[in-house]
């Protein structure tokens, strides 16, 4: 399914022009450039604010070892028992943070009927692969153990963007090649799904608002050497067999768009890819009105499903 609009193109046009007049930053070694980046704050012209909906609460989930940030969303005017849904912000494995996302984590809480748990995980290059994954794979095993308080019904989501729809996927397979409970169902946004990939829409759309292209600082830092497991690259596992049914979104001019394409198509997922939209429009729901129709879809998905 194509979702086209005429705005869509002419609002892309206008956010990445924006980026691409802002004035140089100072001259920095990567790592240094990605620290002054987790500092910065979302602009809620662009970004937006939460949805008044929900009761946003922060908590600390206990983990082995460690301790993580996570927000929860719980829709106001839902008294009893809900989904938990598990979301994973994007930044490339090495960046992003909870409240660049907003807009998105408690928009699906309340056009859903959902508890939303948003969860910062580790990140490269700090904690390369496995680390984030095995944060998102043991927060569903925490979610499940403090259903009470998260007031659950027992149903679990796994969703994210970008590198974390990467993580949703990763965890998946983790699970069921563990042989433990499996998430309800998965929604992946614009997912990271394989490395150095040679494709239709890695050609066109390469470096328009993202690059994957091979040997990026990004990947180097995140990836482990060697053979890489189909965990850390979803694309690659030889069968998709067992793993839940999913809602895939994609962007049109996105050089991730055949990441999703070809996920899609191998697993029982419904695809919706929004025509002529950049990467991470979910982040910008102010000014991209895909990313504001989004919301609203995946809301409207998971009351259809659960």
């Amino acid at each position: 399914m194509i979702i086209d609009s005429p705005v869509f193109a002419a609002e892309t046009d206008a956010l990445l022009k924006l980026f691409a007049n802002q004035p140089a930053g100072p001259e920095l070694d990567p790592y240094e450039s990605l620290l002054l980046d987790r500092r910065e704050l979302p602009d809620p012209d662009l970004a937006g604010t939460a949805d008044s909906r929900t009761r946003p609460c922060d908590l600390q989930i206990e983990l082995p070892g460690r301790t993580l940030e996570a927000r929860v969303y719980r829709p106001i005017q839902t008294a009893g028992r809900t989904p938990v849904v598990l979301w994973l912000h994007g930044g490339g494995f090495i960046g992003g943070h909870l409240r660049d996302i907003e807009y998105a984590t408690s928009g699906i809480a309340a056009e859903g009927n959902v508890v939303v748990v948003s969860l910062n995980y580790r990140l490269a290059p700090e904690n390369p692969y496995p680390a984030g994954l095995d944060d998102a794979y043991e927060t569903l095993e925490w979610i499940r153990d403090h259903r009470p308080e998260l007031n659950g019904d027992g149903r679990i989501a796994i969703g994210g963007q970008s590198a974390g729809a990467a993580l949703a996927a990763g965890a998946c397979l983790v699970a069921r090649d563990n042989g433990t409970p499996l998430p309800d169902h998965q929604i992946l946004c614009y997912p990271c799904l394989d490395l150095d990939q040679d494709t239709a829409s890695y050609r066109l759309f390469d470096g328009t608002f993202l690059s994957i292209a091979p040997g990026r600082w990004s990947s180097t830092q995140y990836y482990p050497t060697g053979e890489l497991p189909a965990t850390a690259v979803p694309l690659r596992a030889e069968d998709l067999e067992g793993l839940p049914p999913a809602l895939i979104l994609a962007a049109g001019r996105d050089p991730l768009r055949d990441d999703a394409r070809q996920y899609a198509e191998r697993l029982d997922a419904r695809l919706v890819e929004y025509a002529d939209t950049m990467h991470a429009f979910l982040n910008f729901p102010a000014v991209l009105s895909a990313g504001r129709h989004a919301v609203e879809l995946i809301g409207a998905h998971l009351r259809e499903v659960f």
